[in-house]
């Protein structure tokens, strides 16, 4: 698997750069969550930073993304396909006529 040297801003990762996968496209992951231990051991703190594009120009030797600390940590800032979410359509009611034909008493 490939790797790219990502830099990191904000948060307590602020300034430093890691080696992140990337995927087939060449892109690292969106979202990067590093889990840090409770010292009392309680459960982890999850710091989330997002994928932001770098400035500057991207090529070889150059990383064209960079991390940024999100401190909310559980907004998503993506796109939403409607067949991600909750469904909104309303609820039919199977005893009413259909819309657009009459109403057939004869059968």
């Amino acid at each position: 698997m490939k790797s790219e040297d990502t830099p990191f801003e904000g948060g307590p990762m602020d300034g430093r750069v890691l080696p992140v996968l990337v995927g087939m496209t060449g892109h690292p992951p969106k979202t990067y969550r590093i889990p840090v231990p409770d010292p009392d051991g309680g459960p982890p703190t999850v710091l989330v930073y997002r994928r932001v594009p770098r400035g500057g120009r991207g090529g070889l030797g150059f990383a064209r993304w960079k991390y940024a600390y999100d401190p909310e940590g559980g907004r998503s800032s993506g796109r939403r396909w409607p067949w991600s979410g909750p469904r909104t359509r309303p609820a039919v009611d199977p005893d009413a006529t259909p819309r657009g034909k009459p109403d057939d008493a004869d059968g």
